[in-house]
């Protein structure tokens, strides 16, 4: 963890000043690094049942990340107003008990490219929270087609008879973790959170951490955790999850959020099944069958049009009045 320290800090000293190019730098290693955790979750859960694993991995990650990590932060002497923390509360129990708590679930029974796919649709539910709740701009025409066209790829793997079908329980249980991503995302801009980045992430990690150890107390998982097996792969996998997934991963997206539009930070969700789908393919030896590629080519597709339609119809716009002008 200490090569960890110093290679932040070398990074952000090349980068100082400049936010934007930060948090470019962090979305990008989301695209790779959460693509990366739908096969390390389907990895570590056959040892570890999935709350308990997801559980105890963001409760490991969230104190390694506040011990460590933020050492170097005044924020450690003492805790932030009780609101902050609240909100940050708030926020890991809809990002990490919510959605990555189901996703976990899902994955029992759901290859890895396909969990991703359907995770991806998250700027589909953001655009539609947004504007329900918090009067948001419409995504215009081109957005619209993009949530149709997105929602018709979840169609095809939730219908029955199709060669990538997927059983209604998982479909609803990935849906339900893409729409508290989008949720707890949204919400976390608007919500008194911790100035530093790394505390508020530890925070929701410990928050979300012991909310989801709770769900998997509650349901029998610890009697379930198979010891003997928690060695090669799952090991691999889980300790990825721990330092990877949650501390860097997790990390990076709260500051692309911070710094970034919320529809820019949501371009993850195209690049990370693509990432999922490679590595389930090498890894996990998992292939495509015509109704999951037909289904990720809709969502993919879809989720380009929403993220790049508002901007489309704003260009549009500035050309007819330029036009007008004329």
């Amino acid at each position: 963890m200490q090569g960890l320290s110093v290679n932040f800090d070398t990074a952000r000293s090349k980068t100082k000043g400049n936010p934007v190019l930060r948090a470019w730098l962090a979305l990008g290693a989301v695209y790779f690094v959460w693509g990366s955790t739908f096969t390390g979750i389907q990895v570590a859960v056959k040892a570890i049942p999935p709350f308990m694993m997801a559980g105890t991995r963001y409760l490991l990650a969230g104190v390694i990340l506040y011990l460590v990590v933020g050492r170097a932060g005044s924020w450690r002497s003492k805790l932030p107003p009780w609101r902050e923390v609240r909100s940050s509360a708030i926020v890991g129990l809809f990002l990490l008990l919510g959605a990555n708590g189901l996703v976990s679930w899902a994955e029992l029974r759901v290859p890895s490219g396909l969990a991703a796919l359907i995770i991806a649709t998250v700027p589909l539910w953001m655009a539609l929270i947004g504007l329900a709740l918090w009067k948001q701009p419409s995504p215009g025409r081109i957005g619209w087609l993009g949530v149709l066209v997105g929602l018709g790829g979840v169609a095809v793997l939730a219908a029955p008879g199709s060669s990538g079908h997927l059983a209604p329980i998982s479909t609803l249980a990935l849906l339900s973790s893409a729409l508290f991503w989008a949720f707890g995302s949204l919400y976390s801009r608007r919500a008194p959170m911790p100035q530093s980045v790394f505390l508020a992430s530890a925070l929701e990690m410990i928050f979300g951490g012991l909310g989801l150890i709770v769900i998997g107390l509650a349901t029998g998982e610890a009697g379930r955790i198979a010891w003997s097996h928690i060695v090669g792969e799952p090991l691999v996998g889980y300790i990825w999850l721990v330092l990877g997934g949650s501390i860097l991963g997790f990390t990076c997206y709260a500051y692309a959020l911070k710094v970034l539009p919320t529809t820019t930070v949501a371009t993850y969700a195209y690049v990370n099944p693509v990432v999922a789908l490679v590595l389930g393919f090498f890894i996990l030896h998992q292939g495509l069958t015509p109704s999951s590629a037909l289904a990720a080519a809709l969502i993919t597709v879809g989720v380009i049009l929403m993220v790049s339609g508002p901007r489309l119809s704003r260009r549009r716009a500035e050309q007819m009045v330029e036009a007008g002008q004329r």
